[in-house]
């Protein structure tokens, strides 16, 4: 099946946004980052800041608290986990109304030393569910592939 299109983990056939990266060190390295809510800006695009992370996260139905967007034009909404599998996968419910919802599966498989890290996301709620597929599919890669590049960053050279 071509990159992009499928079902992947969310239990629908839809066509959704996947990019996959090697991380340059072990799962549990990755984990962490992934599942400390204020690392979230820093390597999610388009989250500027955190303003909260519930005491239960990465618990499922727990959430972060951010806004995303560029000052003064700041949208405070949530991240919510919808699943949850231990240093394998993470999947979310990234809110950012009245832009809309999007979900977001990060699964995290190991490859030797290194991690393969896959991002698929889709959007789900709101204006951006009628972004034309190519045009979203385009920019949500686009965007997945710097968040990809920030989590390497954050995970290959934390001490």
């Amino acid at each position: 099946m071509p990159e992009g299109v499928g079902g992947g983990g969310f239990g629908y056939a839809t066509r959704m946004s996947t990019n996959t990266r090697t991380i340059r060190t072990t799962p549990h390295r990755v984990w962490e980052i992934v599942t400390d809510g204020w690392t979230y800006p820093l390597w999610v695009v388009g989250a500027t800041r955190v303003r909260e992370v519930d005491d239960a996260f990465p618990a499922v139905d727990s959430r972060i608290h951010h806004s995303v967007g560029v000052w003064p034009a700041l949208i405070d909404d949530t991240t919510s986990v919808v699943e949850l599998d231990p240093e394998r996968l993470i999947r979310l419910r990234a809110r950012g109304w009245p832009i809309g919802e999007a979900e977001v599966e990060i699964e995290l498989v190991a490859s030797g030393a290194h991690t393969e890290v896959t991002i698929r996301e889709e959007a789900v709620a709101g204006p951006g569910t009628l972004v034309p597929e190519p045009l979203k599919g385009l920019t949500l890669k686009w965007r997945n592939s710097e968040t990809l590049r920030r989590l390497a960053y954050l995970a290959e050279n934390k001490p």
